[in-house]
């Protein structure tokens, strides 16, 4: 089955309304004839200015994060109708980062991606080991209990994507060669057409999110399994665009 591929950029704590807008510009004319899906996650006080840059190209604007709560006393979280008001259309949820610094859990995961699919965007819940459960092996074990608690009750897979991170190649360089990437990939698609249906997990788009640039990407993305990337720090230059064009141009 033909799933469109999907590169998503998460900016994280980096880039501010000046930087970015430049960066945007610099982008919307060298993606846009890609073959695939386009969107760059950016910190939440960017979001208005940078959908604003953005209107008119095929690159959507993403969050970074959004509370399960509609609105209420949490201070520092945003809500889907903020985001909604703004136009946005991916929510990155559960990355390896908010689970590391932020006290995010498989509980909070799923009640964060139930909301923004009940707000009408869509989730890109994130699920990946750490390098001591990988050479621990209990890789599989981490990523059923990351799937089965944090996709519970999801009534339709198919409206949300699913990132593969292994934490071990987060920031580091470091990058899952294209047979682990899909070996595992492979599993987690195997895994939810068990949670669901083989069917939905045969539409369901997975990305790669491990330090995916313009030199790795063609290999990733020529792996089957694979359907984009959600891409940190190479997201941050306009290199990002030969990701983004991986099928057409790409670093040796």
């Amino acid at each position: 089955m033909a799933r469109r591929p999907f590169i998503a950029g998460n900016w994280k704590m980096n880039m501010t309304a000046e930087s970015g807008t430049k960066l945007i510009k610099e982008l919307i004319p060298l993606v846009k004839d890609a073959d695939c899906d386009v969107a760059l996650c950016v910190p939440a006080i960017l979001i208005p200015a940078m959908t604003e840059v953005a209107k008119g190209s095929n690159i959507a604007i993403g969050a970074e994060n959004m509370h399960w709560e509609p609105k209420g006393a949490y201070t520092g979280e945003i809500s889907a109708d903020m985001l909604k008001e703004y136009g946005v259309k991916y929510v990155i949820i559960g990355h390896s980062e908010r689970r590391q610094y932020f006290g995010e859990t498989d509980e909070t995961v799923n009640k964060r991606t139930k909301a923004v699919l009940a707000a009408g965007m869509t989730p890109i819940t994130c699920i990946g080991e750490t390098l001591e459960e990988r050479e621990g092996g209990v890789t599989e074990k981490v990523l059923d209990r990351q799937l089965e608690i944090g996709l519970a009750g999801i009534e339709d897979i198919t409206k949300v994507v699913i990132a593969y991170e292994p934490v071990w190649a987060i920031g580091t360089g470091r990058t899952a060669t294209d047979e682990q990437a899909q070996e595992t990939i492979a599993y987690i698609r195997k895994k939810i057409g068990q949670l669901f249906c083989p069917k939905c997990a045969e539409k369901v788009i997975i990305q790669y999110g491990g330090s995916m640039n313009a030199a790795n990407c063609k290999g990733l993305m020529a792996q089957p399994d694979i359907d984009g990337g959600l891409i940190g720090s190479a997201s941050l230059k306009a290199d990002f665009a030969k990701i983004v064009n991986y099928n057409k141009y790409f670093e040796d």
